[in-house]
């Protein structure tokens, strides 16, 4: 009975387990197989569904991209600027964000319109602001009412009503005729600066009242005003070459432009940062505006300085904005002829000219008016060349030939490099009239004491246009003056009495790289007379023997 009853029980369990398909069999065979095939069926399924899923979010978010055509930084950028928050490093993931984009297509589509409109913008070129003109600045010229008979004639040679503007601004009221309405700038009396306290014993409290032209100047409240130049009443510009020299620097940006004195030791004693009103120097309209905000407060605290310049620059430490030198604004603190400084003038534009009752007249045998008015027949021709040194050699006679343009040429026995004919001869004394070579704030050579070294010096007395060959032709008379004999076995300039200079205007010459200009001399057809051509060096040509 008992095997019966075990033989039974063992059927009906193995009826369970066939009939069971989530219990394991404890053996193998036929009836177990149909299991594994429906779990890998299973598996199968929700990694498809897994694959679709994700290669159709994927070709959403390339169709979206392409639509709005802007790269992913762009794309990341002006989303940013619309959307604040989703920059955010704890922003909410893609397929959040896709799945409130599917929910809401109306607000998706006004967005990306609006996301479009901002990304071509900002992608579109700004357009270039015009190039700074004359009528962009204003002048604000410095002059005292003791001197305005005689200094008013400087202003008179280079300002030009029509073209520009500016201010005189006196310490005290003057004559001012009818002609003086035409040929000068507006003439105003400085603002009482009398509660400014001044403790200096070696200057002039005028300093003060010159120190806030600028900031007086900006409160007349004028149009269009890029720039504000500031000069004295003896400073003669050469307005081509400041335009030239400011188009360079963005006038919305704070720029204090100028340069130094000549003197090192007014350097040393004042600053090599400051820039020489007499020179003349520039300040952007923003960085004006900004100083008339602080300039009556800064100018109290510095009550011990000497002049107009060094409060200028005082404040302008204060603003935090540096000197931007530009080395064609000249101060001329020296003494004597400045010949040996303009006949080998720095390769930059001559912008300025100062002191001018101090040294004597640039041209010989003339006042010095009409000196500034004979240099002004070439600048009209070609201001971007005035002054501009060119150094070449005539083989033949072993002579080394330096042209100042517009000047002067100057013709030497013998050959001189061009790194000593760059550097300014000493026909002049330094501030503290005194004949000391390491006075300047530049290198300087001496004149030679050998009368065979000494140069034959031809001064410009004509220019005119040659309109056949689109030239400018100058006329460059000897200078008359005793040379003592020289032994020297050579050819002798004294033969020559003229000398003729070619040279085809070159408006854009400080659009490229500084280069001086190259000279050759040419074959000449008449006796005592040599001609020379100036213009942009050639691939490969140099000043050399």
């Amino acid at each position: 009975m008992k095997d019966a009853k075990k033989d039974s029980e063992k059927v009906a369990w193995d009826q369970i387990q066939m009939r069971s398909p989530s219990v394991n069999p404890l053996v193998s065979g036929s009836s177990t197989r149909p299991v594994p095939k429906f779990m890998v069926c299973l598996i199968l399924f929700v990694s498809a569904t897994y694959v679709v899923y994700t290669l159709k979010l994927l070709a959403t978010t390339t169709t979206q991209q392409t639509c709005d055509d802007v790269p992913f930084t762009s794309s990341f950028l002006h989303r940013s600027l619309l959307q604040p928050n989703a920059t955010s490093l704890t922003s909410p993931p893609l397929v959040l964000n896709q799945t409130a984009e599917t929910t809401t297509p109306t607000h998706h589509s006004h967005r990306d319109v609006r996301e479009r409109q901002v990304v071509v913008q900002m992608l579109k070129p700004r357009p270039k602001p015009k190039p700074t003109e004359i009528h962009d600045v204003v002048f604000g010229i410095a002059a005292s009412s003791k001197l305005w008979q005689q200094r008013k004639e400087y202003i008179k040679i280079w300002y030009k009503p029509n073209q520009m503007r500016g201010v005189v601004w006196l310490d005290d009221r003057v004559k001012y005729s009818a002609e003086d309405k035409q040929t000068l700038p507006l003439v105003k009396v400085s603002s009482d600066t009398s509660n400014f306290a001044y403790t200096s014993r070696q200057g002039h409290r005028s300093a003060i009242r010159i120190s806030r032209i600028v900031t007086e100047t900006l409160r007349m409240k004028m149009d269009n005003v890029r720039w504000f130049v500031m000069g004295d009443d003896d400073t003669v510009f050469i307005t081509d070459n400041l335009v030239r020299i400011l188009r360079k620097y963005d006038h919305t940006q704070y720029y204090y432009i100028g340069s130094l004195s000549e003197s090192h030791i007014q350097n040393i004693f004042f600053s090599y940062g400051m820039a020489y009103g007499g020179g003349g120097f520039a300040i952007s309209y923003p960085l004006a505006k900004a100083l008339s905000k602080m300039q009556d407060r800064c100018i109290q605290r510095y009550p011990g300085l000497y002049g107009s310049d060094d409060r200028m620059q005082a404040c302008m430490a204060e603003l935090g904005v540096p000197l931007t030198k530009e080395l064609g604004f000249h101060q001329y603190d020296v003494y004597g002829n400045l010949f040996g400084l303009l006949a080998a003038h720095p390769v930059t534009p001559l912008v300025s000219l100062h002191h001018l009752d101090i040294v004597e007249p640039i041209f010989p045998n003339v006042t010095r008016v009409q000196a500034l008015q004979r240099l002004m027949l070439p600048a009209k021709l070609d201001s971007a060349g005035i002054m501009q040194q060119s150094i070449c050699y005539d083989k033949t006679r072993s002579w080394t030939i330096s042209v100042s343009w517009g000047f002067a040429v100057q013709i030497f026995r013998g050959i001189f490099s061009p790194r000593e004919m760059e550097m300014p001869s000493r026909t002049f004394l330094n501030w503290y009239r005194r004949a000391d070579y390491t006075a300047y704030a530049f290198n300087t050579r001496p004149v030679s004491r050998n009368p065979c070294q000494n140069p034959f010096v031809f001064y410009m007395s004509n220019v005119r246009m040659d309109s056949e060959l689109n030239k400018t032709v100058g006329e460059y008379e000897r200078h008359r003056v005793p040379h003592p004999p020289c032994r020297w076995k050579m050819a002798d300039p004294d033969l020559i009495d003229m000398v003729v200079v070619y040279k085809k205007p070159d408006p854009h010459l400080w659009d490229r790289s500084p280069r001086r200009n190259c000279c050759r001399v040419m074959e000449s057809k008449k006796p005592g007379t040599m001609v020379v051509n100036v213009g942009v060096c050639k691939d490969g040509e140099i000043s050399e023997i």
